[in-house]
């Protein structure tokens, strides 16, 4: 007899506790029940997914995290998969690949398992070309990119992006350039060739000087900021040292630490008068836009934006790529294969 597809139970990986860090309490669950979506949702079979640090950051914050991800929880937001009930209305159909933002909840999206949800507005189409380990990690990191960046500037801007090399910095750098800005940004020696090959116009090593006088000196002003990494406060404190006056700055990073509260409670409330900050200030959480996402989709087909995979890992190895995750270290996306090479088997049945 032929196994029934979907099945009605699946694996996935979940974790109902983060004390000692979520990675060290994930595990996989061989009996979970087969998600059932809602009308506007679709369920997905997962093809690889790439993780975040909203994957694991929020969940391990103390006594908050408790409150915020409901546990069981199943971790992981971007995915690539394959339509198996498509949401009512949509024009995507059963069987059809696709990628973009899982889940109903921004901290637990439940995509590190063999199926998944999907709303509609997070979902598109996967291009044609467009392998669907690279159209994973567009997702967060992408929307992110998009939203901090093109909304807010102009073709020939000049952009400081702090932080280019990490995952949400590559689609950045690439998706300034696509829309013809120039950009400067900031990352390690050992990314600075990295940073380049994306199309750079100004790499700052902050192993080797100081940014804040690196800009500075630079020469021109900004018109757009893009802090990824959230790390040093003076990046704000000084940035109508080097940036236009109507410039913004747009805080996309941080840690969940009460030294970076604290930080954001100046920003916040300290008036630019009483010597606070002399440039607006903003905090930033992506969206699902499928639009945002379908021209992403584009440009990656086009060429004009690539995926950069610091190491793929099996599905049987999630937790040791949330590890890899945890230091930071990261050279782009870490993507997690749950079933390229055997997700078509059971259409085929």
């Amino acid at each position: 007899m032929a196994t029934p597809f979907p099945p009605s139970t699946i694996k996935a990986y979940q974790y109902s506790s983060t004390k000692g860090g979520l990675d060290k309490n994930l595990g996989v669950n061989h009996s979970a029940p087969l998600p059932k979506p809602k009308s506007d949702q679709h369920l997905v079979q997962v093809i690889a997914i790439a993780l975040n640090p909203v994957d694991y950051k929020p969940a391990e914050v103390p006594l908050v995290g408790r409150f915020i991800v409901p546990k069981p929880a199943t971790p992981g937001i971007d995915f690539a998969g394959c339509i198996v009930t498509p949401a009512t209305g949509s024009s995507l159909k059963r069987g059809q690949l696709v990628f973009g933002v899982a889940g109903t909840t921004p901290f637990a999206g439940g995509a590190l398992s063999e199926f998944t949800l999907a709303e509609k507005e997070g979902t598109v189409a996967l291009p044609n070309g467009v392998d669907p380990i690279d159209a994973a990690t567009i997702g967060i990191a992408g929307l992110t990119a998009y939203q901090s960046i093109v909304p807010k500037v102009k073709k020939g801007d000049k952009v400081f992006i702090n932080g280019g090399s990490g995952g949400t910095g590559v689609f950045g750098i690439q998706i300034a350039k696509a829309i013809g800005c120039h950009v400067t940004t900031t990352c390690s020696t050992a990314n600075v060739e990295l940073c380049r090959s994306l199309g750079a116009d100004d790499i700052l090593d902050y192993k080797n000087e100081s940014v804040v006088e690196a800009l500075k000196a630079s020469k021109h002003k900004f018109d757009h900021v893009v802090d990824n990494v959230g790390a040093d406060p003076k990046l704000y404190w000084r940035c109508h040292e080097y940036t236009e006056p109507q410039a913004v700055y747009v805080m996309v990073g941080g840690t969940p630490s009460f030294g970076f509260v604290v930080d954001m409670l100046k920003i916040m409330l300290w008036p630019g008068f009483l010597g606070g900050g002399k440039r607006k200030h903003v905090g930033f959480f992506a969206k699902p836009k499928s639009e945002e996402l379908k021209q992403i989709g584009a440009w990656m087909k086009e060429g004009k934006v690539k995926a950069i995979i610091d190491q793929r890992f099996p599905f049987e190895q999630a937790p040791k790529a949330f590890e890899k995750l945890k230091t930071g270290r990261a050279k782009g996306k870490i993507v997690i294969d749950v079933a390229s090479d055997t997700y078509g088997e059971a259409w085929s049945g």
